[in-house]
This record gives structure tokens, sequence and C-alpha cells, in this order.
């Protein structure tokens, strides 16, 4: 059995204190993806989260990433933070009309990530996941209904291509195996989120898995040394050849073995030091 992708990239790209540190000194702003993107095979995209973009910026992005470089996108904060999955799916249908198709292969995950106060509703969960477009050719027609907040609209797509989507959930009352089942019937991955703040929820429910790295002592600061990177690359490994670490701590029944794409994103950005702790972590895999 072949082992699946393993992606090692960043959360966003555009962060004053990287200037001179990461970006090389005098490097121009709208330079700066590119340079990301020579660095790393995948970068979250957080612009997406606060408001809706438009079809030129998702262009634009494109237009300055290599062919096999990806983006995962977060979802709107108005699905889950706002409307918290209730009566969404007009602002779905707004998301999916924005852009994120123009971004045609390099369409990654798209990551859905919930507030720290809210709880599991099994029935607004599981709700939300039927609505969920399965591939691009659904969320083209999903997209047909959107409203006046999307003035220019793209549904347009040049094949057809499947969709993936994350849950990164932060309250102790998803550690529950029925949340564990619900994202396995739909195919959905379960985000494994290493944070000071929120729990490190391990199973694996996908196809791929997810995870973000936000600073285990210090939640968006501290640094990754040369054993947690370590573990993380054997782990990493482990998911890609469709097991699962022996000390993982999981919620529900394992996982079934097959081999797995793998995608981490280092979200411990104040201290400039997700690119060094992604490149640290690319260059152990790759030993």
């Amino acid at each position: 059995m072949k082992h699946g992708l393993i992606r090692v990239g960043i959360s966003g790209w555009t962060y004053a204190p990287w200037r001179g540190v990461f970006y090389p000194r005098g490097l121009a702003h709208h330079h700066e993806l590119h340079f990301a993107a020579d660095h790393f095979p995948a970068i979250e995209i957080n612009g997406t989260f606060y408001a809706l973009q438009t079809p030129d910026s998702y262009q634009a992005w494109r237009a300055q990433v290599g062919a096999d470089f990806v983006f995962a996108l977060k979802g709107p904060r108005y699905i889950t933070h706002i409307l918290r999955l209730k009566n969404v799916r007009t602002a779905l249908a707004n998301f999916m009309a924005s852009g994120p198709l123009a971004l045609g292969p390099h369409l990654g995950p798209i990551l859905w990530q919930f507030p720290q106060n809210m709880r599991f509703d099994p029935q607004r969960f599981a709700s939300f996941l039927d609505l969920l477009p399965r591939d691009t050719a659904e969320a083209a027609r999903l997209a047909i209904g959107h409203d006046r907040h999307v003035p220019k609209a793209w549904t347009a797509i040049d094949r057809n291509r499947k969709l993936r989507y994350a849950f990164e959930v932060r309250h102790d009352s998803f550690r529950v195996p029925a949340f564990v089942d619900l994202l396995r019937d739909h195919n959905a991955a379960l985000v494994c989120a290493d944070s000071a703040a929120w729990p490190r929820l391990m199973d694996v429910t996908a196809d791929f898995v997810y995870c973000r790295l936000h600073g285990a002592t210090k939640t968006y600061e501290s640094d990754y040394d040369e054993a947690a990177l370590s573990l993380w690359a054997q782990w990493a490994k482990t998911w890609a050849n469709g097991e699962e670490p022996a000390d993982a701590a999981r919620i529900g029944a394992p996982a079934r073995r097959k081999r797995r794409d793998v995608f981490i994103f280092f979200d411990n950005d104040r201290r400039v030091r997700a690119p060094a702790n992604a490149q640290e972590l690319i260059r152990r895999l790759r030993a």
C-alpha cells in the first residue's frame, strides 16, 4: 500500500513581524504569497473566515502558486460563529459563489472552525454536513442560489473535483463517539488541534488527516522544539501509511486502515515561529 501525501504549511501569510525575518527585507508585500508558496506546498487562507472574498482575489492567489500547490480555506465565521449553523443555506451559497471554485486544482480542504462556547448539537451538525456539497459540481449548483451579498459570483468549474472538509471544535461536549461517527459517515476530518487552550482530538474520521499546530504551551506563540517536531513527523508518517499512532488519544473506535493524505498547518505565528517550525518539520519528513 502506497503512503498518502503529506503537506506541511502555514496558517496565513500576511504578517508584519515576518518581514525581514521569514520574508527578505524589502520584498514587496504583494510578492509574499509567491515567496511563501515556494517554501510550502499548502497554506491556509485566513481572510475567508472574516469576510467574503471576491473571484478576483482567488484568481490573483491562484496566479502566484505552483502547479502542485493547494490552499486550505477557512469557512466564514458568519456561518460558524454568528448563525451557528442555523439556516445557513444562503450563507453557504454565498461563500461558494464568492470565488473558491476559481482556484480550480489548487482548492484544498475547507476548514470549519467553531467557537469555544459552541456545544455539540447532533441534529444541527448532521444537517450542516448533509448540506455541504460533495464535489465542485454540487458546489457550483449551490452557488447559483447566492444573494445580493455576492455582486460578482463565480460558478464555473473546469472539471468536477471532490471537496474535503475539516471540523475544528473547541468544547468538551464533542468528546463523544457520536460526533466521531457522524464525521465518519460524511468523510469529514476531525481536526487534530495542538493548543494550550483546547482539547487535542486525534480520531481519524476521513480519507485525510488535518492538523493545526497553534502552540502547545502558549497558544499562537510557543515554539516547537526538536522533540516535538520529531513526534509530529512520526505521527504524520504513521497516518500517511494508513495507521494510527499507538499513543493517539481517541474517543471512538479505531479507523479503518487505509493510506491517507495529511495536512499540517502551523498557526503559532505571533513570534514568527510558524515558518521556521514548518520548514524544520518538512526537513524531518524528508530525512
